[in-house]
């Protein structure tokens, strides 16, 4: 699908309006599912810059293939060469560096299972609605990340124990569209699990996933992991622009539906909350009355899932799940139950996990007027047959 030339649609604006929810109005129509080049089928949310979300029924495995992995661009794709490619180190450091793709190589390189989930992943859930891209379930992922650790290029730079690491993409935008930097923690970008990704599933990164490197943050908001890296700047305080502040902050405190929230009371998003979902049957499937065997995946940011929890009458009974396939940090579980229904019908079927940090997802999501971190108890309906 060709997005050159093209006359911005009602979308497209809303897309770039997205960047921060309070200046887009919400979509009043599903998104579509279309085929975009290396991809299969997704939703389409939003298509140039693209914008797509995985359906539920492509997240059942531990890893997600790259071509059904959701896509989340706040500024239209570069064009970047790769022999030409250079990513800069600067700041806080004893000496300045331009790195090649072939010197990232030559490091050593360190792998990981990360799941990777964009902060407004479930906004469309919320209620009231907000505005802002209409998420629903699959703005997540995870997948075997592979690189060289950022703590080792800040070595041969020679860090002077700054306090942050700004970062920035080759990524620019259009017309008035602040450029995206972000800044984490010098901590956190020390983690010997923070690193440059230029594989992904085994593959050289995807042009859609920020070809060639970008910054992998596990645990964190996706907003972090910087695609199309093109320069790290060690820095005594965070960045002060539009993707820092006021984008990607929750409140402190809670807001009643509908209320604004206080600017001071605003922090930057870091971790990740505890979540999961139903990702088989569909909701509103058909099945027949007989013994099922329902999935789903859990994740808790930079915590581990310690349990998930399944109800198949609307969260009156809960049973425990059976968690199965890889446990890795920073990395989804996959989860099954089995249940025997035992009359045709309507059902509520319905899940919670808990965490390492004793979080338990609640029945309502912590309503905030940019409509982050949705991660109330998963429900899906399901008729059972004769």
């Amino acid at each position: 699908m060709s997005t050159e030339n093209r006359r911005p649609t009602r979308r497209t604006l809303l897309g770039l309006a997205a960047a921060w929810p309070a200046l887009a109005t919400a979509q009043d129509e599903p998104p579509k599912r279309l085929v975009f080049p290396g991809k299969r089928p997704l939703l389409v949310h939003n298509d140039f810059p693209e914008c797509l979300e995985s359906p539920p029924e492509l997240l059942t495995s531990w890893i997600t293939p790259n071509d059904a992995f959701f896509v989340r661009q706040h500024l239209p794709r570069p064009r970047i060469n790769t022999h030409t490619y250079r990513l800069e180190v600067t700041g806080s450091v004893s000496r300045r560096m331009s790195l090649s793709l072939e010197e990232l190589k030559k490091l050593p390189q360190h792998s990981l299972g990360a799941t990777m989930e964009c902060a407004g992943n479930g906004r469309g859930l919320f209620r009231p609605k907000l505005p802002g891209l209409q998420w629903t379930k699959g703005a997540i992922g995870n997948a075997n990340w592979r690189g060289p650790r950022v703590r080792d290029i800040l070595a041969l730079a020679g860090g002077s124990g700054a306090a942050y690491l700004s970062v920035n993409g080759a990524d620019t935008g259009v017309g008035q569209t602040p450029d995206f930097v972000r800044s984490i923690p010098m901590s956190k970008a020390m983690h010997e699990a923070t690193i440059v990704a230029l594989e992904m599933n085994g593959e050289p990164l995807p042009d859609l996933h920020g070809h060639p490197a970008r910054l992998i943050v596990p645990g964190w908001d996706g907003a972090s992991w910087v695609k199309f890296l093109s320069r790290m700047e060690a820095a005594g305080k965070p960045d002060e622009g539009f993707y820092m502040n006021p984008a990607y902050r929750m409140p402190r405190n809670a807001v009643a539906p509908g209320k604004a929230a206080k600017p001071e009371e605003l922090e930057v998003i870091e971790g990740m909350a505890v979540k999961s979902f139903i990702t088989r049957p569909a909701d509103q499937a058909v099945v027949a009355l007989g013994r099922l065997v329902v999935m789903g995946i859990a994740w808790a940011g930079q915590e581990r899932v310690e349990r998930v929890e399944f109800s198949a009458d609307g969260g009156s009974r809960w049973q425990n799940a059976e968690l199965i396939g890889a446990d890795q940090p920073f990395a989804w579980r996959t989860w099954q139950a089995a249940w025997s229904p035992s009359r045709t019908g309507y059902h509520t079927l319905c899940c919670r996990a808990s965490d390492s940090a004793g979080r338990t997802q609640p029945i309502e999501p912590l309503w905030n007027p940019s409509g982050y971190l949705y991660n109330a108890v998963d429900r899906i309906g399901l008729v059972v047959g004769g």
